[in-house]
């Protein structure tokens, strides 16, 4: 890993709620559905351990941000759903906010100019 994949590893990890929860704003999934879908959303650039995804659902169950449930065991084994709750989607939106203006002004300091 070079340092600028560890400083991008670093940034993304601090937001691994929001990112979480705005994959389930699109609608229930089960744990490794959650994490296949971040996988692919970033062209496979970027993982968060499953060991860290689970915890982040406790902790985002345990908050009242998401609320989780378990499928039926038609289609292979019993998997624990998750679905947003509208706390949820009220944090998922003031976290989204807030970074738009910390990246506005992180750009404005780096010089960084948009790319059309």
């Amino acid at each position: 890993m070079t340092q600028e994949d560890a400083f991008a590893a670093d940034l993304l990890r601090g937001h691994t709620d929001t990112i979480v929860l705005g994959v389930l704003r699109h609608g229930d999934q089960y744990g490794f559905e959650i994490y296949k879908a971040i996988r692919y959303a970033t062209g496979g650039d970027h993982e968060i351990k499953e060991a860290t995804l689970y915890a982040t659902y406790r902790r985002l169950e345990r908050d009242g941000l998401v609320e989780s449930y378990w499928g039926d065991e038609t289609q292979g084994g019993r998997r624990k759903y998750y679905r947003i709750t509208d706390a949820g989607r009220a944090v998922y939106r003031g976290n989204v906010t807030a970074w738009v203006a910390t990246r506005r002004i992180i750009d404005s300091l780096l010089d960084v100019k948009e790319q059309q």
